[in-house]
């Protein structure tokens, strides 16, 4: 490793292309996520690709911090520092609508918060949200955490929100352990929702008129004897597959859209916490970690964010479109 790869705020570094061209001939368990830069975040998450500014933005939601990287030109930054953000969407007119702690939800454009759109959820004064995704309408769907006391029992569960249009907010799911990884596949006739804490990617009817939810199944459920961690977040390819990041699992893990294991993309550290496609075209995957706080428990590249080019492609993610007319 170089130590450019390691450089921290607003720092350039080339990337090299010659080890990721190579590794295409190989089948893509057998690839070698890259390390592009090391903010050692606690909890990184929520990488979104925004394809007007060509860049990935990501936050840490353990110390309030969001990023971005510029991977044409290597170019890396800290971007904002305050509240927990614990998830955010990309809306329709290039800002970025923020999820934080205590429920509030607000628009953040060039550095700075410029309008809230709901200043706190009574329900949530103790919790936070945690990973977000805006559906075909522009809505949002937000889950929050769970509480617990000292020894990590649940004092109060978290919910899954919808988040209309006109700023107002829906319960969707309620008795969540860890609300985590949400996609659409390309039909917009399912979505896929991970509770973290129950191992399980639901799989639901969803209804895009209404923004409803139906018929809730388990697509997949991790056995609490799977050595490999638990699922985290969760995006799709253009195939239909979904990839489900592994907390404490140290890989990536690809089904099918029937629930069958494709592979796993593993990792030189523990924590795998969200994963998104990226770049031009769509065809570059980007790996947050987390535990960055004690790297001696979680490896030397605790925090990172990795990129791996996989010889396939996502599909774009819908913007919100929240007070948006």
């Amino acid at each position: 490793m170089t130590g450019c790869e390691f450089a921290r705020l607003d720092q350039t570094c080339p990337v090299s292309h010659s080890k990721q061209v190579l590794q295409m001939t190989a089948h893509w368990t057998e690839i070698e996520p890259e390390p592009l830069c090391d903010y050692a975040c606690h909890i990184g998450e929520n990488p979104l690709w925004h394809p007007e500014e060509a860049c990935l933005y990501w936050t840490d939601i353990g110390t309030g911090r969001l990023f971005r990287l510029e991977p044409e030109s290597g170019k890396h930054e800290q971007v904002y520092s305050g509240r927990p953000v614990g998830g955010f969407t990309r809306q329709a007119d290039g800002s970025l609508l923020l999820f934080m702690d205590k429920g509030t939800i607000a628009v953040w454009r060039d550095g700075e918060i410029v309008e809230t759109v709901v200043e706190e959820i009574p329900q949530e004064a103790d919790s936070r949200f945690n990973d977000v995704i805006a559906d075909p309408l522009g809505r949002v769907y937000c889950g929050t955490m769970s509480v617990k006391d000292e020894q990590r029992n649940i004092l109060r569960h978290g919910r899954l929100y919808r988040l209309d249009l006109d700023g107002t907010l829906e319960v969707m799911l309620e008795g969540i352990q860890t609300s985590n990884g949400m996609g659409f596949p390309q039909d917009q006739t399912l979505f896929y929702y991970t509770d973290t804490g129950a191992r399980t990617i639901w799989r639901f009817h969803y209804e895009p008129e209404t923004g409803q939810l139906r018929n809730q199944q388990p697509l997949i459920t991790v056995p609490i004897e799977d050595p490999d961690g638990r699922p985290d977040g969760l995006t799709l390819d253009s195939r239909g597959h979904l990839w489900s990041a592994r907390w404490d699992g140290s890989c990536a893990v690809c089904y099918t859209p029937e629930g069958q294991e494709e592979g796993r993309l593993r990792f030189p550290t523990k924590k795998v916490s969200s994963l998104a496609f990226g770049g031009r075209q769509l065809d570059e995957m980007y790996f947050t970690t987390a535990g960055g706080q004690d790297k001696a428990e979680n490896g030397n590249l605790a925090g990172a964010l990795f990129r791996a080019r996989l010889g396939m492609r996502g599909i774009p993610e819908f913007v919100s479109r929240i007070g948006l007319t």
